[in-house]
């Protein structure tokens, strides 16, 4: 992507795929990275029994409502300190994605919906996905690039 040129990225924002994550670490040093909220919650509801998740999520959810980052970051240690009790290995993977999880705390308050999840992304390479898969060949790079990047 730099290569092509782009340029003034201060946030890059992805799942916590190791490879993605080393590919990031090389290409934006010095950028701030945000791990996925909705895939860290998928991880977290994974080691949390069925009749709880809901609660636990709910509770995670606080975090992120908070206005600034001093809200943010006590509304943090509160939750850590409660699901530390009732579910530890919940705790224990909110503290060491911390600093992932809470990158976005430091950009204005506007762009914290555009931030939060990679949802967005992956809805659009969805489409990209089934409109190719549709044709199936093409002529060209033209037509391809027609297809798959008109809106």
């Amino acid at each position: 992507m730099k290569t092509r040129g782009l340029d003034g990225v201060k946030l890059v924002m992805s799942d916590a795929h190791t490879g993605l994550k080393k590919a990031i670490g090389t290409a934006f040093q010095g950028h701030g990275w945000q791990r996925c909220r909705v895939h860290f919650m998928r991880n977290v509801l994974a080691v949390v029994p069925k009749g709880s998740q809901e609660m636990v999520a709910s509770i995670i959810r606080t975090i992120f409502a908070q206005p600034d980052r001093e809200h943010i970051e006590k509304q943090f240690r509160e939750v850590t300190t409660m699901l530390g009790r009732s579910h530890p290995k919940v705790a224990a993977m909110l503290v060491d994605a911390q600093p992932d999880l809470l990158a976005f705390a430091g950009f204005p308050r506007r762009h914290g919906r555009q931030i939060w999840s990679t949802n967005p992304l992956e809805r659009v390479n969805k489409e990209i996905k089934r409109r190719t898969d549709v044709v199936g060949v093409f002529p060209n790079a033209a037509a391809l690039l027609r297809l798959a990047g008109r809106s």
